[in-house]
């Protein structure tokens, strides 16, 4: 069967993630020190970050939204230190900038220009990350959130519909991610090929497997021609 479209995840697959949220949460922290200290006073980084992740489990309804939530959860703690709503924008702001500074695996920029020549190039994540932000939006045919679908991976929903944007049928397209389950089984389970990312070199955890599996971006053209 013809492949004709490779989609991507983006969170550690195209840049490691845990830095940039860190840094973003960083930012995020000092900029309410400055604005609104009645929350730092009350809060270290770290347990506005447990705070934050609590609120967040809380509401698995919302998993697909990770701005919403983010703005929800910001919302309850202006609340909760006497502050107004108006905490929430300029803050998610300065959060979202700080996560949107990526810096890209080694060949990964490379490797998206030599496919987008040749197949439907594509995204499809639950996160918030913005490609056209960080500056290779025009390496990608079509860009497909959770927000978007109205549900997270590994829901097939999210997949067919990416895909129907493309005009592309599951067989022919090929899902690149580093996440067992989200990733892989979710793609596969919405009948696409798969390709796992595995840079440290882990054992799958069970299940059904990758059709294929890289350590380095570098080799995906290969894992894709042999599929």
């Amino acid at each position: 069967m013809t492949i004709r479209c490779i989609a991507f995840d983006l969170d550690d697959t195209l840049w490691a993630c845990k830095p940039v949220i860190r840094q973003a949460e960083q930012r995020f922290y000092e900029w309410l020190e400055k604005h609104y200290p009645r929350i730092t006073d009350s809060h270290s980084p770290d347990e506005l970050i447990h705070n934050r992740v609590a609120y967040m489990q809380g509401r698995p309804e919302l998993h697909y939204n990770l701005t919403r939530l983010r703005k929800d959860w910001m919302t309850a703690l202006a609340a909760q230190h006497d502050y107004p709503e108006t905490l929430v924008e300029p803050g998610f702001e300065v959060f979202w900038l700080a996560r949107n500074e990526v810096t890209l695996f080694d060949g990964a920029r490379e490797v998206l220009q030599s496919l987008a020549e040749c197949f439907v190039t594509g995204v499809i994540s639950n996160g918030n990350a913005n490609v056209h932000h960080i500056g290779i939006g025009h390496l990608f045919q079509f860009v497909h959130s959770a927000e978007e679908a109205g549900v997270a991976k590994p829901h097939p929903d999210i997949f067919h519909q990416a895909l129907a944007k493309a005009g592309v049928a599951p067989h022919q397209a090929v899902y690149v991610g580093d996440d067992p389950v989200r990733d892989i089984q979710g793609a596969a389970d919405a009948g696409l090929r798969t390709i796992w990312y595995n840079p440290a070199g882990m054992d799958w955890p069970g299940g059904k497997g990758p059709d294929a599996t890289i350590t380095q971006l570098a080799e995906l053209a290969t894992a894709i021609a042999h599929l």
